[in-house]
């Protein structure tokens, strides 16, 4: 983690877990739009007549928000025979969302580690276990899914770097996900994943799925190595996508802020 970085999270966190404004909104390709405003001008105000590329990046708080995301889950995932998804609010979990037009098109749960365990222990227990005995804090990835009609990597890149964000808010190291087979070159192509669980089945949704790992220092690294970048980048990995270093200062003392 860097110096920075510290900085900003010992300022404090109380509020990060029920923040209920927009996070941040920027344009694909990306130019962030409400963490400097133009001096004496509102930031809604600006956000009005962007064009039709705005995204906007918030947490899901409400129980009409949490059926909608469950929605575009389930949209995504149905054609594979998963149950209908039912997203919550839970004590150790965040939904971060994704909206374009105040429609929904993205969407990621963060799981934390507490005495409840988190979802991958129902299968992968050992494999957890032995990340615990070594120290390690390990956040948990879940439900990410994206509309087809609209996604890009930069939509899918915002949505994980503020995983990411909120992995470090939370002093997690290590990043874990259960992901379907198929996709596992994706994950260890585009994000540096690694597996290190065998191929099980995940009665949740009646599929086989494999227990992906990566350490957070290692996407801290490609960040500020590429983050902002996008296609000028040599780098073929999901990375230059993510907002660049110094914008996700900005982002980040954004989360952390204190209301009022």
């Amino acid at each position: 983690m860097t110096l920075d970085l510290q900085k900003l999270i010992g300022r404090g966190r109380s509020v990060a877990d029920d923040f209920d404004r927009t996070i941040i909104s920027f344009e694909s390709p990306y130019r962030l739009k409400d963490l400097s405003p133009v001096s004496g001008s509102d930031p809604e105000t600006q956000e009005e007549g962007l064009g039709e590329k705005l995204f906007k990046l918030r947490f899901a708080q409400h129980d009409e928000v949490f059926n909608n995301a469950s929605m575009l889950v389930q949209k995504r995932y149905a054609w594979r025979g998963f149950p209908k998804a039912q997203l919550k609010k839970y004590p150790n979990r965040i939904t971060i969302l994704s909206f374009h037009q105040e429609k929904i098109v993205g969407t990621v749960t963060v799981g934390y580690d507490s005495e409840e365990g988190m979802l991958v222990d129902e299968i992968y227990k050992p494999e957890i276990d032995a990340l615990r005995a070594q120290g390690r804090k390990v956040g948990e990835l879940s439900k990410l899914a994206i509309d087809e009609n609209i996604g890009s990597k930069q939509l899918l890149a915002s949505l994980i770097h503020i995983a990411y964000l909120y992995g470090v808010i939370h002093d997690c190291t290590d990043a874990i996900i259960e992901i379907v087979p198929r996709h596992k070159a994706f994950y260890e192509r585009m994000l540096g994943f690694k597996q290190i669980g065998e191929e099980r089945m995940n009665n949740r949704v009646n599929f086989p799925v494999l227990l992906m790992h990566l350490e957070l220092d290692y996407m801290r690294q490609k960040i500020e190595e590429f983050g902002g970048q996008g296609k000028a980048a040599k780098d073929r990995s999901l990375y230059p996508y993510f907002f660049s270093a110094r914008d996700q200062q900005g982002i980040l003392a954004r989360l952390l802020r204190e209301e009022g």
